[in-house]
């Protein structure tokens, strides 16, 4: 259960990030873009709470696993809690998080578990287009304006200790970036000595406290209300 919750927790802390840029993005088609990858990481943590829920055997559904957890039960990597603080940076995760989902749902999709099996063929088509669009944007901001270029700089190196919480196919995840990021004129930061780690075993910065506090409200102010 641990592998799927986890997976099921990225895609869900990640979908309410990107939700986030709903009529803030700077115009309209990424608008669009944005809220569709959103959901598109929403669908893809339904249907893995849904098998964490079953797979658990307490009773639990997606609802209840989504929306009646602390932060200490959740097992997302600390990278997608991170607040955005520029479209630099929200392209940036993208690219990390995208580059990381696409290659673990690839290895899934081929797996002994035809029901994990299944959820990963399905999202690992989505996090190809994910993948393609945070390279697309990578290249057009590191390699454009001055301006562009300093934020892109700024996020990748901002972002870059949280990736080494995403231990699964390191080299092919770097073959991935480092490619993404050399189309960008990009460089590679160097790997800290002491990266943040924690979001596995259910240790968090604050700011996944705020983000559920918004996200969890309704469901807890109103149990059970149906629409």
């Amino acid at each position: 259960m641990t592998d799927v919750l986890a997976l099921a927790d990225d895609a869900l802390v990640a979908a309410q990030r990107l939700a986030w840029w709903c009529s803030r993005a700077h115009d309209l088609e990424e608008d669009i873009a944005l809220a569709n990858i959103a959901l598109d990481q929403l669908g893809a943590a339904r249907l893995l709470l849904t098998y964490a829920g079953e797979l658990e055997g307490a009773g639990r559904d997606e609802d209840a696993l989504a929306y009646l957890r602390g932060p200490d039960e959740f097992r997302n990597c600390l990278l997608v809690e991170l607040p955005d603080e520029d479209f630099a940076w929200a392209i940036t995760r993208l690219l990390f998080l995208s580059a990381h989902q696409w290659l673990r749902y690839g290895e899934l999709a081929a797996g002994p578990d035809p029901r994990l099996a299944e959820i990963a063929a399905r999202a690992v088509k989505e996090s190809a287009y994910h993948l393609d669009h945070a390279r697309l944007w990578t290249k057009r901001l590191g390699d454009g304006t001055p301006e562009s270029r300093r934020r892109m700089t700024a996020a990748v190196a901002g972002l870059w200790p949280f990736t080494l919480e995403l231990v699964e196919n390191r080299a092919a995840w770097l073959e991935i970036v480092d490619g993404a990021l050399a189309d960008a004129t990009l460089e590679r930061p160097a790997d800290p000595a002491d990266p943040p780690t924690g979001g596995r075993a259910g240790r968090h910065t604050p700011h996944l406290a705020a983000l559920l506090e918004e996200m969890q409200s309704l469901h807890r102010a109103h149990p059970g209300v149906t629409w």
